[in-house]
């Protein structure tokens, strides 16, 4: 299943927080305030001049109403994809920062791929702005701009459009370098999470459920839950089994729950072993059996129907739950 537009996305309103006391607020309370790393606000004010201005003898800078008002203003930009330093620059230089439009992003200097940069040709500024937050470490931004973007465009799309581009982005960077590995692993944490989040919310509907597994030895599983969201959006009740999943422990799921349908999970070639599929259990009525993941293309199953993409494994499993 290759769980691999013309709008540009929005970043996700900051909520309501209390009154800033006279005193101000420290970093800590403003990173919390605003959904942000302690570290990223304190890299905006050492590059970026976006720090606290308040400052009394013996205690710590703290930030006033309005140094929070710029700082919200450069969060909504950074997370509608424009460069950090055009998103500084419009900051500082607004009068009224609720009344601001985002800048233009600017190309100067910029160079694809070059020191922490995540390449993503053709891609979104929100799935450049993903890309950033990922690249900083910051999973709670990662978070917040895929769940806005599923609150506006649905799974299907944000899968192929944000998520599968700035995966493949991180997944090139690392390959090319040997580093990055951390950015890979908080991405894909914050993106399961929003996920996982999304299906434990979900009212079903559907007459029956089906069941998600990865294959005996793969451990990539990232695809399930994006599958399990967008079931969830049609009201489709779907058990997650998990990756390494032994054949004998699905057979039994199967036997236990009667499904109306299963996904088998492969990402690599090695871990689809078409005779695992012999030992599921003949069952009446007889659950669709979807094969899903690059690791089943060019195999030729005794049973069960290789599945292309993530919509289509979508629309067969609600049909097959009664959804």
């Amino acid at each position: 299943m290759a769980m691999g537009a013309d709008a540009t996305d929005s970043a996700p309103p900051v909520a309501a927080a209390a009154p800033i006391p006279d005193l101000g607020l420290t970093v800590g309370a403003v990173a919390r305030r605003l959904g942000v790393a302690p570290a990223t606000l304190r890299t905006w004010d050492r590059r970026y001049g976006l720090g606290p201005s308040q400052h009394s003898a013996g205690s710590h800078r703290r930030y006033n109403a309005g140094d929070i008002a710029r700082l919200e203003l450069m969060r909504r930009h950074v997370l509608s994809g424009v460069p950090a330093a055009d998103a500084a620059r419009a900051a500082l230089e607004a009068g009224d920062p609720g009344a601001a439009s985002p800048p233009e992003p600017s190309t100067r200097g910029t160079r694809p791929g070059g020191g922490r940069v995540v390449a993503i040709p053709g891609g979104t500024p929100n799935a450049r702005g993903l890309a950033r937050a990922a690249t900083a470490l910051d999973g709670d931004a990662c978070r917040a701009i895929v769940s806005d973007t599923l609150d506006r465009r649905g799974v299907v799309w944000t899968w192929d459009h944000l998520i599968v581009p700035v995966l493949i982005g991180v997944g090139a960077k690392w390959e090319a370098s040997g580093q990055g590995i951390e950015v890979e692993h908080v991405l894909s944490e914050a993106i399961q999470a929003e996920f996982s989040a999304r299906v434990a919310r979900a009212e079903r509907r559907s007459v029956t459920c089906v069941l998600l597994a990865a294959v005996e030895d793969e451990l990539h599983v990232l695809p399930l839950w994006a599958l399990a969201a967008g079931l969830a959006e049609r009201h489709v009740e779907a058990r997650m089994l998990g990756a390494r999943t032994p054949a004998r422990a699905l057979s039994e799921a199967m036997r236990r729950i009667g499904p109306g349908g299963v996904l088998l999970w492969s990402q690599l070639p090695e871990t689809a072993d078409t005779a695992q599929l012999a030992t599921l259990p003949d069952m009446r009525p007889e659950p669709l059996v979807l094969l899903a993941g690059p690791g089943w293309l060019g195999s030729e199953p005794a049973r069960g129907e290789i599945v292309g993409d993530l919509s289509e494994a979508i629309a067969l499993l609600t049909r097959a739950a009664g959804g």
